[in-house]
Parts: C-alpha cells; structure tokens; sequence
C-alpha cells in the first residue's frame, strides 16, 4: 500500500495497493477500506460480500501519461431484504467508465474548445467526447432543478 499515492490521488474510501507505468499511461491498482456497505433498500449493514468483478476507469491525465484506477467493483448481500446490492463510489457515476473529475474536465474543455481537439488530446473519439459532455450537461441540469 502507498500511503504517498493514496495522498496524491485524492479519492476518499480507497487506497492506492500498486500501480504498473507503461510508456503512455498509469495503473493504479486500487482497493476499498470499507468492509461493509449499508442496503439501500433496508439501510441495514451487510459485510456479506457476494462478488467482486475489477473494473478499470478512466481518471485525470497525469505527467503527460493516461491515468486509469483498476478497482474492485463489490456486490454484496443483504440477508434481510435478500437483495443484491451493488456498492455505490462517490467518485465515479452509476456504470460510467470515467470518474466525476475526468468527465468534469472534459466537459470544461469542449466549453472553451472543439468536441474534436478534445477527443484528439485525450485519444477518445468524439462520440465518448459527446457522451461525456452530455451526461455531465444533464447531471448538473438535475442538481440545479
């Protein structure tokens, strides 16, 4: 575990375990300090863990290389509603593969820029680009109703 990692990533209920530098881009291999979440449905806490698949997420360039959080995606059981719940991180949205501060980012930039410089300077395609815009548009749309 790097404590100096954790620091410098900056995203609350993870630890940075190892990271893997390769020429254009960083792993962070990131693990979860809760043991347990609440259900959503009955607010009990469950530590009934069901499943863990990995997903790996896109986050903020860093020294001129793509930075990607490889990160356990966990689905628990709740044994009194007998519901499968799937854990909710603050930093990335419900089945996006990008954290909240990257897809700000982007966002930020086709305001002051091109939906194609953007998708050039970030290696996406304009279509990610689009989407990416788009759900940042509508997520803060809905917070300000």
């Amino acid at each position: 575990m790097s404590l100096h990692l954790t620091t410098l990533l900056n995203l609350s209920g993870v630890v940075v375990e190892s990271w893997d530098n390769y020429e254009n881009s960083v792993y962070f291999h990131l693990s979860i300090i809760a043991t347990g979440i609440y259900c959503p449905y009955c607010r009990i806490y469950t530590e009934e863990l069901h499943q863990i698949r990995p997903i790996i997420v896109r986050d903020l360039p860093a020294f001129g290389k793509e930075v990607y959080l490889k990160l356990p995606r966990r689905q628990f059981y709740c044994r009194c509603c007998q519901r499968y719940i799937t854990e909710v991180l603050e930093f990335i949205d419900w089945r996006r593969k990008y954290t909240r501060r990257y897809e700000e980012s982007i966002y930020q930039q086709v305001n002051y820029s091109s939906i194609e410089e953007v998708s050039r300077t970030h290696n996406l395609t304009v279509i990610q680009v689009k989407n990416i815009f788009n759900h940042v548009k509508k997520t803060s749309e809905s917070i300000r109703n």
